[in-house]
């Protein structure tokens, strides 16, 4: 019997935990069934009781005392204790039947997503072929606001192709905060964004301030930050990774605003069919009717 899942991917600010709320709180009024994971060991706020937090295993506060390591490495540390504690997760998800949809709420360091294989032997452990049986969709949240600077956008954009790339699962792509977007950008723009387009940077500028060639080499402190990220070599390493995300035509996004339950809803749809939810339930049977003998009358 196949379970069902989400992995809610993303760098950190981009509201996955928000998500995951809402995406409870939805379920809920549609009176489906769900189990929340947390996997983030540095997370202390929730709207909702994780029903399996990977803290009741280790954190990330303790293993940065303990081992005398930073965020970053103590993150790493955590996520190859619990894949020599595998059986953490099977003894809480094994019970679960189809009818649940299990949300895995993940940290917000982009490497675990990019180049560090931690979550490929994870989502080994969980999909349809380990132990678990899962079909599994990963849900990669961007936040909407990167649009506002385009060249922040296509680094998002890169950020989410690679994941997609080395998970190797079913993908949803989700530009979340919509609702902060609101007068800043009119819909025939968006487009563009939604459905990725490299000419968006030969438009009018990057979002950033344009410095001529004169002023960085002439520049007082090289090391400043409009310095360093202005200018020609800046512009042509972004239409790079434009045409490269062009190239491979993989990304594009869903628009979510995680306080409108329609929008939720939406992607919830995407996330069923990418899952195949539907088609794994059993059909109901009909209701019967009592329905009384008809009376004729005579003629």
């Amino acid at each position: 019997m196949s379970k069902f899942g989400l992995l809610v991917m993303g760098p950190a600010g981009a509201g996955k935990t928000t998500f995951c709320t809402a995406l409870i709180q939805h379920l809920q009024t549609v009176r489906r069934s769900c189990f929340y994971v947390n996997l983030d060991p540095a997370a202390d706020t929730f709207a909702y009781t994780p029903d399996l937090d990977i803290r009741d295993l280790i954190s990330l506060d303790d293993v940065m005392e303990e081992m005398s390591l930073g965020p970053n490495g103590g993150l790493i540390f955590c996520f190859e204790f619990l894949l020599q504690n595998l059986d953490f997760l099977q003894t809480a998800i094994d019970p679960l039947s189809e009818e649940y949809l299990i949300i895995f709420d993940l940290p917000g360091q982009i490497e675990l997503y990019t180049h560090i294989p931690l979550l490929p032997e994870l989502i080994k452990f969980l999909a349809r072929a380990g132990p678990l049986n899962i079909s599994l969709c990963a849900a990669y949240l961007l936040e909407a606001t990167f649009v506002v600077d385009k060249a922040k956008f296509f680094a998002g954009t890169l950020s989410a192709m690679s994941a997609m790339i080395m998970m190797e699962l079913p993908h949803v792509n989700i530009l979340s905060k919509m609702d902060l977007l609101k007068g800043q950008i009119n819909n025939t723009q968006l487009k563009k964004f939604v459905d990725p387009d490299a000419n968006l940077l030969d438009e009018e500028d990057t979002g950033r301030s344009e410095l001529v060639a004169d002023d960085i080499l002439h520049a007082e402190d090289p090391k400043e930050t409009d310095q360093l990220m202005s200018g020609g070599s800046f512009q042509k390493l972004n239409r790079a990774v434009a045409r490269l995300i062009d190239d491979f035509s993989m990304v594009s996004f869903l628009k979510l605003d995680a306080n409108d339950e329609e929008s939720v809803g939406d992607i919830l749809s995407y996330i069923d069919d990418a899952i195949q939810y539907h088609e794994a339930q059993e059909p109901r049977e009909p209701k019967e009717f009592d329905l009384d003998e008809p009376t004729w009358e005579n003629e």
